[in-house]
């Protein structure tokens, strides 16, 4: 009996480590050839990426100089002479778009232009140790004006930048002479699109992404995105020179993402303090912007800031300093002139094919 249980015990430890041994792989050969096909094609997107960045950083080198605040590199344009006026752009844009644009120019015959490239935006450095708030940019731009000797100014922002420029104003008012505000997004609402364009900001999955397949489709989807920001009027003809992959670099599509997630949160944070701003204001609207409605946003905080101005362009999209220049340079010459009061409320203007001024 005693011999017949141990040989059943050695059959049982047989079938046992026979199941071992003869087990199914963890991994099914075909799964195992899909992930090597995956790597085979992120592998290959990482070198177009790799490919694409250094040849626009190539073609599009730093135009401006550079200043350094609180270890943070921040490049800027500089052009002209008088009293300053700073350019803040939107999200997934840099300096260049006042350039292309031609307000850089026509302010410059006037004004002590100065165009920053936002942390983490073209040649500026956005360190992933600080949460880049509209206050924090704020703060560092302030610090960095200061260097220049440039202060205080009067603060134009697009879409993004115009969070930044409110941030300024309240944050230390002292140091902001006025604001001139276009297309800006001020009271948190729902969005669906934030949610899509936050994805390279997420950890690990959005670097993995943003150094492979985010460029690549991000490349695919710019026409109609561009058609989109100018729409109802056509692309502006200088901007067909940006420079597309200078906007497709990992490191800016991190610093879009982010910003497109704090966007929300960050109309939240300021839209109380709104009435705490005493300093002239000027709001540009396009009557067609597709991306911030106009009725939520500037004729909402038109209402809320009683000395604040409103011009809204008719026919107009997004991009309006690709399409009301001479309105913005005159509304700024007004403010600096200390004549508040402007002739105009809503304008239609010429067909956006006209290429803008540039005077160099």
């Amino acid at each position: 009996m005693a011999r017949m249980k141990r040989q059943d015990g050695d059959v049982q430890g047989w079938n046992l480590r026979s199941r071992l041994v003869t087990r199914e792989p963890v991994v099914s050969p075909s799964l195992a050839a899909k992930l090597a096909v995956g790597a085979a094609v992120l592998g290959a997107a990482y070198l177009v990426v790799r490919s694409k960045t250094r040849q626009a950083e190539a073609e599009s080198p730093p135009a401006g100089q550079f200043v350094e605040v609180d270890g943070v590199r921040l490049h800027y344009v500089e052009r002209g002479a008088g009293p300053v006026v700073v350019l803040l752009h939107g999200n997934g844009a840099t300096s260049l778009d006042f350039e292309l644009s031609g307000l850089i120019d026509m302010l410059a015959r006037d004004h002590r232009v100065i165009a920053f490239d936002r942390p983490g935006f073209g040649y500026s450095e956005r360190p992933r140790s600080t949460v880049w708030t509209p206050a924090e940019q704020a703060a560092l731009l302030g610090k960095a004006l200061k260097q220049l000797d440039a202060g205080p100014a009067y603060v134009l922002g697009h879409s993004w930048g115009t969070l930044v420029a409110l941030a300024m104003a309240l944050d230390a008012p002292a140091t902001v002479r006025g604001l001139i505000l276009l297309s800006g997004y001020y009271y948190p609402s729902p969005r669906l699109d934030v949610a899509l364009m936050s994805a390279p900001a997420v950890p690990l999955l959005g670097d993995v992404m943003r150094f492979t397949v985010s460029p690549l489709l991000g490349r695919l989807m710019w026409k109609g995105f561009v058609k989109k920001v100018f729409s109802p009027r056509a692309e502006a003809v200088s901007f067909a020179r940006w420079p597309k992959w200078l906007s497709l670099r990992p490191s800016q599509l991190r610093a879009s993402g982010a910003e497109s997630a704090l966007m929300i949160p960050a109309a939240a944070s300021l839209r109380h303090r709104y009435a705490d701003i005493k300093l002239p204001v000027t709001i540009f609207s396009g009557s067609g912007d597709k991306l911030v409605a106009p009725a939520q946003n500037a004729e909402r905080l038109h209402r809320e800031l009683l000395q604040s101005q409103l011009h809204t362009v008719q026919d107009a999209g997004h991009m309006l300093h690709y399409v009301a220049q001479d309105e913005i340079v005159r509304a700024v010459r007004d403010m600096v002139e200390n004549r508040p009061r402007m002739d105009f409320q809503q304008t239609t203007h010429h067909d956006g094919d006209t290429p803008p001024r540039v005077l160099h």
